[in-house]
């Protein structure tokens, strides 16, 4: 009843708020409220203020813990997390575990830890599966939001390569990279990892993983824009001869 007392811009901002967060219209209502109706604003307040997004059990959540951590050890391992996928609905492959995983601040791809997974599910205000379901939307939401893009796509660099190594293995950057970028539609993404197949096969550096997210947002796919006197990492630069040389896309 109460949202009829508003003007129809604060109540757009609010099914906006609420489609993003998953957050109830009262929730909704007191952030915007506290950043004067500013979507961004009342957004970085939902996300840096737990108490607002509502208290989680903690003994619930523990359950949830035991219930997916590896009996052999104190950590959720792969058949903790496939279980968990399972219960969520959701395919181990599917981008959303990776958007859980950052909001866990999780260091490794297929483990959590128990400061990890609870710590990241109250920081969700999540305590329990049902919960986590009905999140999954809001989750998916957080890619269309560029800078989160950003945030997530840099995390997934750490997340996935192996444990004390600096770079990334071959085939589980191109994995990750047709993941990511099937959320951009960047339509270079086929021959990229084709090149590195064929002319690179060494793993990638983070200054290549980063490089190339910029690339894909600064540089028309026709090329038109590249610079060659830009900064670029080399292995840009011989991917943009590649499809130079190639006729893949013609000299401008």
């Amino acid at each position: 009843m109460w949202q009829h007392k508003l003007a129809r811009g604060h109540r757009d901002k609010i099914q906006q708020f609420m489609l993003v967060t998953g957050a109830s219209d009262k929730i909704a209502l007191q952030a915007l409220k506290a950043s004067d109706w500013h979507l961004d604003g009342a957004l970085d307040i939902f996300y840096s203020h737990p108490q607002i997004r509502g208290q989680t059990d903690s003994r619930r959540l523990e359950e949830l813990y035991q219930r997916y951590k590896d009996p052999y050890g104190d950590m959720i391992m792969v058949d903790g997390i496939t279980q968990l996928c399972t219960d969520m609905q959701v395919d181990p492959q599917d981008i959303v575990t990776l958007v859980l995983s950052w909001h866990m601040k999780a260091a490794t791809m297929c483990e959590y830890s128990r400061e990890e997974f609870i710590s990241g599910l109250q920081s969700l205000g999540i305590d329990s599966i049902e919960k986590l379901r009905e999140k999954i939307p809001a989750l998916r939401m957080e890619l269309k939001d560029e800078n989160k893009f950003r945030e997530i796509y840099n995390f997934a660099f750490a997340w996935a390569k192996e444990k004390g190594q600096k770079s990334l293995a071959l085939d589980t950057a191109i994995g990750m990279w047709q993941l990511l970028f099937a959320e951009k539609n960047w339509p270079l993404v086929d021959e990229w990892c084709q090149f590195l197949q064929v002319r690179h096969n060494k793993a990638i550096s983070r200054d290549t993983w980063s490089q190339l997210l910029e690339f894909s947002k600064t540089v028309d796919p026709t090329l038109t824009n590249y610079d060659p006197e830009g900064a670029w990492p080399y292995l840009i630069d011989e991917f943009v001869e590649h499809l130079t040389t190639t006729g893949i896309i013609p000299r401008s």
